[in-house]
């Protein structure tokens, strides 16, 4: 029986770490849309505090305004045409916390992905860059711009509900059959 309940979180916490990363949200989204995104940044450090963090943002998107963040200042880089091409966080993360920064950015009219490279520096001086493939150790954010009808984006969710109802399901035989067993 506990072998089953371990199991169980086991595979429920696998996707919260291997989403332990610097991440915008929405991973989908529609052509042409003005979308509020949300870059999430955890401290994956014991000690260190995250002391800035930095995301350029890339040409097929449009980056039109910001949301304010407490205990955090933003700095703005434009290009010489006056477009939003990066933007930098200034404060501090204690380990084992994680700080929102919202932003408002029009997609692209066409189906593409957007690369999001990020970088977090902290508090030793250690700077990563979630700037790697997909399945690499750093791996840069990644928003697919696509429309509902070409399935763009239901995959991963649906897919996470089916196993998070497959795990119910699971955990509720292994209680009935240990309640049968009392009984």
């Amino acid at each position: 029986m506990n072998v089953a309940r371990t199991a169980a979180v086991a595979a429920l916490l696998v996707p919260a770490v291997a989403l332990a990363h610097a991440v915008v949200y929405p991973r989908a989204t529609a052509p042409g849309a003005y979308e509020k995104y949300v870059l999430r940044v955890p401290n994956e450090k014991d000690t260190a505090r995250t002391t800035r963090v930095e995301i350029q943002f890339p040409g097929a998107v449009r980056v039109v305004s910001f949301g304010d963040v407490a205990g955090w200042q933003l700095q703005v880089s434009r290009d010489t045409s006056g477009r939003v091409t990066g933007a930098s966080w200034t404060g501090s993360l204690p380990p084992e916390r994680f700080v929102e920064f919202p932003f408002v950015a029009v997609n692209p009219r066409e189906p593409t992905r957007i690369v999001w490279p990020v970088y977090q520096t902290y508090s030793d001086g250690e700077r990563v860059g979630w700037t790697g493939p997909e399945d690499g150790e750093t791996p840069a954010s990644v928003t697919t711009v696509g429309s509902p009808s070409d399935g763009a984006g239901s995959t991963r969710p649906s897919a996470l509900a089916t196993v998070a109802l497959a795990l119910a399901v699971v955990s509720l035989a292994v209680s009935l059959r240990s309640r049968r067993a009392r009984a």
